[in-house]
């Protein structure tokens, strides 16, 4: 697994150099993290398939340099955090997931790994509610959940907080809504509810992330209201109100900064300035219907002028008290969206992170 690792001896030299900027760049005035998708790891519930590198292989240019590897293995995540700190990630949000029967959590692996790993410190950690299935069904299955994360995540001190309060994405608000009137509720009531049960805890409120959409994405009007405290997405595939999927990295990438002008002019809460590194699901059977949208891979030059402009939001927006900005993803390889080092590519993308964001 590891013999990419000793044929790039100089890069990891060079991230371990590196990591000793690691508390630099967490106490910086930019947060920057990354969406990890735990899928990669062989006869797991819950991944895209028993055997989930299979469908990758045909695209080495996508092999990490890490090799095919077992996700959720402790020297996996370790080198992980140590790259991700070192080029100046400060945090990580782990797709989470939780379902029938019983209320499981599944795909956690990496997140305990990670919680394992003395390099925690140097890299936060988040969770993004992967809340597009059928759950919660209940009040009971959404009690349940905060119970849940209020006794295994918001207290420890490596948990991502914003203003003291710990951070969670909500893949979807939409789907949210969507979901609560199918047992008598809203999503309003759902977070409230929420916060009482963390309160009666001792913790600190929620900072609930709302997740929009790409062709309805300004629910500014009613989310402050309904609990939210910030705006964001997992990936956006183009522009505000645009039926036009990208077909190049150029237009997925004007697709972005509409949306963020949009949030800057009307959003009355913080944006968590969502990027991306690209998007081809090829190696997954191909957008549907859509082949051409799945040529918006990027560069690594697009995506430093993507991150630049980004931050260029950050510096000059309405946001400047808050600068959070988050990247699709870490190894979404299906998706096509991942800056993890890769045998073929190296630490090219990692690289223009540091370039951007690194020093602070």
């Amino acid at each position: 697994m590891f013999k990419a690792i000793h044929r790039h001896g100089r890069h990891v030299l060079a991230a371990l150099l590196f990591a000793v900027c690691a508390g630099q760049a967490a106490a910086g005035s930019y947060q920057l993290g990354v969406y990890y998708f735990p899928g990669w790891r062989d006869n797991t519930p819950g991944s895209p398939s028993m055997h989930p590198w299979d469908p990758i292989k045909p695209y080495p240019e996508r092999k990490p340099l890490l090799g095919w590897y077992h996700e959720g293995d402790d020297a996996v995540m370790r080198q992980q955090l140590d790259w991700m700190a070192a080029y100046g990630i400060t945090f990580v949000a782990f797709d989470w997931y939780m379902g029938p029967p019983g209320n499981t959590v599944y795909l956690d692996h990496a997140l305990q790994a990670y919680l394992r790993a003395p390099e925690r410190s140097n890299v936060k950690f988040s969770l993004l509610w992967a809340n597009h299935s059928k759950f919660p069904a209940s009040l009971s299955d959404w009690d349940g959940m905060i119970r849940y994360w209020e006794a295994n995540y918001f207290s420890r001190p490596e948990f991502l907080k914003m203003d003291g309060h710990p951070v969670v994405f909500v893949f979807s608000a939409d789907m949210l809504e969507s979901q609560a009137k199918t047992f008598g509720q809203t999503s309003q009531a759902l977070l409230a509810r929420a916060q009482s049960i963390v309160a009666e805890a001792g913790g600190a409120s929620i900072q609930f992330v709302a997740g929009t959409g790409a062709t309805t994405p300004f629910i500014s009007s009613t989310a402050k209201a309904d609990g939210y405290g910030a705006f964001s997405t997992y990936n956006y595939q183009q522009g505000p109100a645009d039926p036009h999927l990208s077909y190049s990295y150029d237009e997925l990438d004007q697709g972005y900064r509409a949306h963020w002008q949009g949030f800057a002019q009307k959003g009355n809460l913080p944006l968590i300035v969502p990027t991306t590194s690209g998007w081809d699901k090829q190696p997954w059977g191909g957008t549907t219907g859509y082949p051409q949208h799945d040529h918006s891979e990027s560069t690594p030059e697009q995506f430093r002028q993507h991150l630049q402009a980004a931050k260029a939001l950050m510096d000059g927006g309405p946001w400047q008290a808050h600068k959070y900005a988050v990247i699709c993803c870490w190894n979404e390889y299906g998706e096509g969206s991942f800056i993890e080092p890769t045998e073929m590519g190296g630490f090219q993308y990692l690289q223009q992170v540091k370039a951007v964001f690194g020093g602070n």
